[in-house]
């Protein structure tokens, strides 16, 4: 039977092999004082370079460093899914592995979850990146983030975050969707969210892995928890709603088409020479097809069973 430990620290990281050492060392100098027992779980999410040999080298020499190798990039939010998942510890805490993220955040953090917070999300208040194309558009997509969630938080995509262990066991991350962590974690009850302002450190190594496309998919990211968010659980209130609005609409072009050809056209036009057949012929269509969509969302609802989004390649012994 393993012991219990009180923390695990998940690290999901692609070709970061320069910044493991470095990083793994950082942590211990900041717990070696401190009454915690904690794991370290690295998640390496297909690299390339050798970052998965040093995880395995390091798991060799302290039994409480683990990793998870995915057999290819799957993915950020794939890796903090497996982490999750695998994680022992009461409270869990995620980290970036470039070393942009200070482990010496985190017993600060820990102490705010005692206190009866459920999450506590990281806020790099002064950030060492280009203000061009991460900080302006950053500020955007947070403030898009608190509107559309009602969460006042000021940093959603902060790589450092710590939670107790029942938030991370009840939410489900996978897509992008590690970028609203703290809106699928308010989805499932836990609303006690937290901030924290933490350093931003200067990238020492590698390059960054993500590019300003990431804002863009962000904001379809958050158009599609929106959704989900009022309408997952029944499609059909959505879909049916528009679909019954633009069928009634057909239907009365309809009416308004026959009885005007009926009594009041003296010109004898066929009503495929009116404007109004087509918008009426439209809307019939677009209804029936939202009509469908709501039905097969509401099949496809009850049908969903949970199937494994990513493939271990090698796992280290102790994990």
């Amino acid at each position: 039977m393993q012991n219990p430990v009180d923390l695990s620290i998940v690290i999901p990281l692609l070709n970061e092999e320069k910044s493991l050492i470095p990083l793994t060392d950082w942590i211990f100098k900041t717990f070696e004082k401190l009454p915690y027992r904690y794991e370290i779980l690295f998640i390496d999410d297909g690299s390339t370079d050798g970052s998965w040999e040093i995880i395995k080298q390091l798991s060799t020499k302290q039994r409480h460093i683990k990793g998870i190798c995915f057999a290819k990039n799957y993915g950020k939010s794939q890796a903090l899914h497996a982490g999750f998942e695998a994680a022992k510890g009461t409270y869990v805490v995620t980290l970036d592995a470039d070393l942009q993220d200070s482990p010496e955040e985190i017993p600060q953090m820990i102490d705010q979850l005692k206190e009866g917070y459920d999450l506590i999300s990281g806020w790099k208040k002064k950030r060492y990146d280009s203000i061009l194309f991460k900080n302006l558009p950053s500020k955007l997509f947070n403030w898009a983030a608190r509107r559309v969630s009602g969460i006042r938080l000021h940093d959603f995509n902060c790589g450092i975050k710590a939670y107790k262990s029942e938030v991370v066991k009840a939410i489900d991350v996978h897509g992008e969707m590690h970028r609203y962590i703290p809106v699928l974690a308010a989805q499932q009850g836990f609303s006690k969210i937290g901030e924290q302002i933490v350093q931003h450190q200067a990238r020492k190594y590698g390059t960054t892995k993500f590019g300003v496309d990431r804002f863009f998919k962000g904001f379809l990211d958050l158009i599609t928890l929106w959704f989900l968010n009022k309408f997952g659980k029944r499609p059909m209130h959505f879909f049916g709603l528009w679909g019954s609005f633009m069928l009634l609409a057909g239907f009365l072009f309809t009416v308004y088409l026959g009885m005007n050809k009926l009594y009041f056209d003296t010109q004898a036009r066929l009503i495929t020479n009116r404007p109004e057949f087509y918008i009426a012929l439209t809307l019939m269509l677009l209804g029936s097809q939202f009509f469908i969509a709501g039905f097969l969302g509401e099949i496809i609802l009850r049908s969903k069973r949970n199937t494994k989004r990513y493939t271990f390649k090698e796992q280290t012994p102790n994990e």
